[in-house]
């Protein structure tokens, strides 16, 4: 009797697993960002939302987690150590990622419009620039984003 129950509740729950939509699983975000205070702050408030959060302190560490790939949404900061956010774009256009990753979202600061609309060019879906944002407003944008 014991295995029967076990075997019904063991359906049960892969059944409710499988039958969610893309809406109900838990979307990986990848947070590309070289100062520390900001993305801790960004990886906290995002997994306080209920997301998978990964963090990268440089391009390098960027670059590698976006190879590997199978992000729904990506903040990509510009000026990062190692490799900037452009290369980065670049270079991830000529390699593709292993498994398809979601839209990049560039992290800017005042006065960098020339190399947003760049980032643009290279597939970027749009940017936010950090000084205008409270954690709020990131997280409202960043679920704004993975609905597009």
């Amino acid at each position: 009797m014991g295995y029967v129950c076990r075997f019904f509740t063991f359906i049960r729950e892969w059944s409710s697993l499988s039958c969610m939509d893309e809406a109900q699983q838990k979307k990986r975000i990848l947070v590309v960002e070289d100062e520390k205070y900001l993305r801790e702050l960004y990886l906290e408030i995002l997994k306080d939302e209920g997301y998978e959060v990964v963090g990268a302190a440089d391009g390098e560490e960027g670059f590698n987690a976006m190879k590997q790939g199978g992000f729904s949404l990506i903040l990509l900061d510009i000026m990062l150590p190692k490799m900037d956010g452009i290369s980065i774009l670049k270079k991830i256009t000529e390699t593709p990622p292993d498994k398809p990753n979601g839209s990049v979202v560039i992290l800017s600061n005042l006065g960098q419009d020339n190399v947003i609309a760049e980032g643009i060019s290279l597939g970027a879906k749009g940017y936010m620039v950090k000084s205008d944002y409270t954690p709020d407003q990131v997280v409202t944008e960043v679920k704004n984003y993975l609905t597009q």
